[in-house]
């Protein structure tokens, strides 16, 4: 498994966080769920991809 990939999950969460947190104590805490939400969809995004290079692996690996 790529390092890298762990990383760049753990950049998003700091920054997430760091933004989520700013957005609270400024009293938007509506603008405060979306970027999480966002956040989200990013991270997520970035695990399926990764789960489709696996399976294509694994597609390659046994001739399907």
């Amino acid at each position: 498994m790529n390092v890298d990939l762990i990383f760049k999950i753990a950049a998003v969460g700091i920054l997430v966080a760091v933004l989520n947190l700013l957005l609270t104590r400024s009293g938007r805490e509506e603008q405060a769920l979306l970027t999480t939400l966002a956040g989200l969809v990013v991270v997520l995004m970035m695990v399926l991809q990764e789960i489709s290079n696996l399976f294509e692996l694994v597609k390659r690996l046994f001739g399907l």
